[in-house]
């Protein structure tokens, strides 16, 4: 067993570890308690781009976990914190309505965009979009993608993510785009500054085994995988990434850093 004694911080991923969506994984709310009495730093890292900072801290309170915005790092702030470095470019915000107003500092412009941010925009995409988008890459527009997720898991069962468009746009337009979240390394790095402590002393919590478990064992952080959320077996077994744990819920961590 892979002794996690050096262990000061965790971060913990939100949907599919903490709630699958608007219901508490039982013992999610407990855990995290646990783990703050006990002296461990506790972010809370998320590629959900449907959610503004201000309504994803507002939902987890609601949800019963009390958390600070400070400790929240989210994919679209990343992204937000990109731009900005880039002066004042314009964009195409791809986005959710509620996150689109953290990027209202930008002039936005559908065909003479210099960067396309991309997140979550459920049934809004049509070939329309894609192919405008498209135009606008082929012109020398750069893609910004939130995150390059293959799924996620709803209330309702597994649903498909962007990972899909990006990829097609990436191909149409003979180009990369920029991974802004996980398994981003530049996103766990910000995560580890902020925490003041080094990757060897943090553990990543997460359902997603190539983005959370991959992503950050990739940055030489510790990467324990949950069977909740979009968590299935035979995907888990086929990839590539050994996680240093596996557990049934995140009502076992404290177990895991304290076996007796």
């Amino acid at each position: 067993m892979t002794d996690f004694s050096a262990i000061k911080g965790i971060m913990f991923d939100l949907d599919g570890v903490l709630y699958v969506g608007n219901t508490p994984v039982e013992g999610a709310i407990e855990t995290v308690n646990h783990l703050r009495n006990a002296g461990y730093a506790c972010r809370f890292v998320t590629n959900t781009s449907t959610l503004s900072l201000q309504s994803l801290q507002q939902k987890l309170l609601g949800l019963g976990f009390e958390v600070a915005q400070s400790e929240i790092f989210s994919a679209p702030q990343a992204a937000l914190h990109l731009l900005k470095q880039e002066g004042s470019p314009r964009c195409r915000l791809l986005l959710a309505d509620d996150v689109k107003k953290d990027f209202n500092v930008f002039t936005q412009s559908n065909t003479e965009a210099q960067f396309i941010v991309i997140g979550d925009i459920g049934n809004a995409w049509t070939y329309t979009m894609l192919n405008e988008v498209f135009q606008c890459v082929m012109r020398g527009a750069r893609i910004i993608a939130i995150h390059k997720n293959r799924f996620w898991q709803t209330e309702q069962g597994l649903q498909m993510d962007i990972g899909a468009f990006i990829d097609g746009l990436e191909y149409a337009t003979n180009t990369k785009a920029t991974i802004i979240g996980k398994p981003s390394p530049d996103f766990f790095s910000a995560v580890l500054a902020d925490m003041q402590l080094k990757a060897e002393q943090v553990l990543m919590i997460g359902d997603d085994i190539d983005a959370d478990v991959g992503g950050a064992q990739a940055s030489g952080i510790a990467g324990a995988l949950v069977r909740t959320g979009k968590y299935r077996q035979t995907y888990a077994e086929s990839s590539a990434v050994r996680p240093c744990a596996t557990i049934n819920s995140i009502a076992d961590l404290p177990g895991l850093l304290k076996p007796t």
